[in-house]
């Protein structure tokens, strides 16, 4: 008898012990699973990193200011050239020619102005004894002056034929290198067309685009760090030195441009680079980002709930935790207090869930 009790009372405990497991089991199938997000710390919602390129903070484009063709092009890419240097050379024969047509004029005009004024100068002598008219004397002085103008005007015109032929020699202004060539020898070109893009200076500046949710956040001479692919581990400081204008309406980018503070003997023009903004919050307080989908209003005020991780993996246990909110930024709700940085933010299924309920995560 006691030996069927004792059996008895075994089979109860187990029949108890499966279906407390049954129940747990079924427990854990009923957790509604939610979604959360990782508070980080504030500076790294305002700290902003963009890619460009980095460029002479000199670069220019040359050309001739005379149209003609290229006999002469000495220079590479590449290759230093010192104030002076020639960077190629036009075809110079129909401007020396223009420039003998125009001496031969000038001294007809000038024959011309002599033969005038001393006209001039014996009409009025005649004048003056009686022996030459009004008219006579006036029309001697309007020839003078005419004859004085068109050797003024001949002046110009050889100076002007001197200049065009010094235009057929390019030159470089201050030292500089050449970053690209355009045009080839014997190649016919026209006043304007480039011929060299050159890299003056040692100064450098980083372009990138940047967002226009962000654009009106750039100010002139924002201090920025740059980093470059070709020098890893180094950090170099600048400030943003131009803010340009979208050059298309629809374009949601606006240029900047960075200039470094201190030149680089390491760096060079055309080096891919990435710029770093650290921007200010908009209510200029340290503030966390969560997405407006996880803040809930009640009587009691704006809330969020945690998810503290459980003993089991995958499970949770929520709890409200009210807060104080900033502004509606493109990137989330500012939390000014309530969070702190690691707290793990339900932001799906915030409506179903309850303070204290256990819940499931991804």
């Amino acid at each position: 008898m006691k030996r069927f009790i004792t059996a008895a009372g075994i089979l109860m405990s187990l029949l108890l012990n499966q279906g407390c497991e049954n129940e747990q089991l079924e427990a854990e199938a009923q957790l509604r699973p939610v979604r959360y997000v990782v508070v980080g710390d504030p500076a790294a919602f305002r700290s902003r990193t963009f890619s460009g390129s980095s460029r002479s903070a000199h670069e220019t484009r040359l050309s001739f200011q005379v149209p003609g063709t290229v006999v002469e092009l000495p220079v590479q890419v590449g290759d230093l050239l010192r104030k002076g240097d020639l960077l190629a050379r036009l075809d110079p024969s129909q401007y020396e020619l223009q420039v003998q047509q125009s001496k031969a004029s000038l001294v007809q005009a000038q024959a011309n102005a002599r033969n005038a004024q001393a006209n001039y100068e014996r009409t009025r002598g005649l004048y003056e004894n009686y022996n030459a008219s009004r008219n006579d004397l006036d029309s001697a002085r309007a020839n003078a002056e005419s004859a004085r103008a068109q050797q003024s005007a001949a002046e110009k015109a050889l100076e002007l034929a001197g200049l065009n032929l010094s235009y057929t020699r390019l030159t470089v202004d201050i030292d500089c290198s050449i970053a690209a060539l355009s045009v080839e020898v014997n190649e016919n070109v026209n006043a304007g067309t480039q011929i060299a893009q050159v890299n003056c200076g040692s100064d450098l500046e980083v372009a990138i685009d940047v967002p226009e949710s962000l654009i009106a956040a750039i100010k002139q001479d924002m201090p920025v760090e740059v980093l470059f692919d070709a020098v890893p581990g180094r950090v170099f400081e600048g400030h943003v030195f131009e803010v340009g204008i979208s050059s298309s309406g629809v374009s949601a980018t606006f240029p900047v441009s960075v200039k470094l503070d201190k030149p680089d003997p390491a760096l060079r023009s055309g080096l891919a680079a990435k710029v770093t903004f650290a921007f200010a919050s908009e209510t200029g307080r340290e503030a966390h980002l969560v997405p407006l989908s996880a803040v809930i209003n009640d009587v009691e005020g704006p809330f969020v709930y945690i998810a503290d991780p459980a003993q089991r993996d995958g499970q949770a246990t929520v709890r409200r935790k009210t807060v104080r909110l900033g502004e509606l930024t493109d990137q989330g709700m500012e939390v000014l207090e309530g969070l702190a940085s690691g707290d793990r933010v339900v932001t799906a299924g915030v409506t179903v869930i309850r303070d204290g309920q256990r819940v499931l995560l991804p």
